[in-house]
């Protein structure tokens, strides 16, 4: 499956859902993992999961704003977005979900500032 593979300023690698069956691969791969995972409060974005596991708060930040720039919360609204930030281990799926849908159990929300969004290129 192909992710999309971006690599912070630190060297840190971050791989991003692309549609609802990449996303489902990609948590797939991941679930019962540390890594830390993000995804958008709002629907409509790829999971996003950074290969290392213990990232730094200033990763968590840039992987947040990557995250928020692919989302359709970002596209309709060009303002502020929340993101949840998770680990594997918080996740399931139940055979009802559909594809691309996975529950997270547990999560703590940032917020990325516009200006942080706007500074990614897509």
């Amino acid at each position: 499956m192909n992710f999309r593979e971006i690599v912070l300023k630190s060297g840190t690698k971050l791989l991003l859902g692309k549609d609802e069956k990449s996303n489902d691969e990609l948590m797939k791969k991941f679930k019962g993992e540390s890594n830390t995972i993000l995804h958008t409060v709002a629907p409509g974005s790829g999971f996003c999961v950074i290969d290392a596991l213990k990232p730094t708060k200033k990763d968590i930040e840039s992987s947040g704003a990557i995250c928020a720039r692919y989302s359709q919360d970002w596209r309709d609204n060009k303002g502020n977005v929340k993101v949840n930030v998770f680990t594997g281990k918080d996740i399931s799926k139940n055979k009802n979900m559909k594809q691309g849908t996975w529950q997270v159990n547990k999560s703590k929300t940032i917020k990325i500032k516009k200006r942080k969004i706007e500074n990614i290129k897509k």
